[in-house]
């Protein structure tokens, strides 16, 4: 639920933080969470953020959020830049950024030029590391592909989860193996191929879980993401599906006979339900 109000008109911001905001981490959360009554987040766009598209920032930080592309500021100088801030929020008093913040043509100016330019005030929020490592959304991208879920939620000091929609699947879950709701993912970061511990929200209740991301190697070879809820019959859910990953649990195999795959799913049925019960 967002705390502030996403209807905040622009001429009552008197804060911005400035930034992509993909994932919205701990890192991020160092600027956020200076932002006060009346902050916004100015969000440059690229259309590349796949931990936390949209408006998903907005929901993530608590704060509105004022998307701007990319293409449209890139050859700004700095000084059309601060214009440009300036003609945005008529009442603007503070800039928030990083360490490592640039701007204007070719990046050409740092934190220090922004101090410069700008007639407010300028707050350069240190570096921030966890656990000894500098955190970035690269670095998150980079966990979850390697289906390192927990280091990433870690990070984000949340569980990593991605949005689809209901989509007919083969079929063959609910007739021989466990029934499972098949999602169409599209703009997130799918995590590495294999089986998860993870927690599934339909309809605005969250449900234990088990997922599957990859071909599947055993039947149709077809890829998909797959998710079973456990210990529960629920009817088919219409609309969008929300899955929250908590841990990975094994790579993706191929097995000669149904047989042996329904035996390995409820192995990991079991598993599932033990990680689920300590997280």
């Amino acid at each position: 639920m967002l705390k502030h109000s996403t209807i905040l008109r622009k001429d009552s911001i008197d804060t911005i933080a400035i930034g992509s905001f993909d994932g919205i981490h701990l890192g991020h959360r160092q600027l956020i969470d200076k932002l006060g009554d009346n902050g916004a987040l100015f969000v440059i766009d690229k259309d590349q953020a796949n931990l936390t598209p949209g408006i998903k920032r907005s929901e993530y930080s608590t704060y509105p959020c004022m998307f701007y592309h990319f293409l449209k500021v890139k050859n700004l100088s700095g000084a059309e830049f601060i214009a440009l801030l300036h003609k945005e929020f008529i009442h603007l008093k503070k800039i928030l950024v990083g360490y490592d913040f640039q701007f204007g043509h070719n990046r050409s100016c740092n934190v220090y030029d922004l101090k410069a330019l700008f007639e407010g005030e300028v707050e350069i929020v240190d570096e921030f590391s966890f656990e000894g490592i500098s955190i970035h959304s690269s670095t998150i991208r980079d966990f979850l592909k390697k289906g390192m879920v927990a280091e990433a939620n870690r990070f984000l000091g949340r569980e990593y989860s991605i949005i689809g929609s209901m989509i007919e699947g083969q079929g063959l879950g609910k007739a021989k193996l466990v029934p499972t709701v098949n999602l169409k993912v599209v703009d997130y970061l799918v995590p590495k191929d294999g089986v998860y511990a993870t927690r599934t929200k339909i309809d605005k209740k969250v449900y234990a879980s088990i997922s599957f991301i990859g071909n599947r190697m055993s039947t149709d070879d077809a890829f998909s993401i797959e998710t079973h809820i456990l210990d529960e019959n629920i009817e088919t859910p219409n609309g969008n599906l929300e899955i929250f990953f908590v841990s990975y649990m094994r790579e993706n195999q191929k097995f000669d006979a149904l047989s042996d795959l329904k035996k390995q799913i409820h192995q990991d049925i079991t598993e599932a339900k033990e990680v689920l019960k300590k997280s």
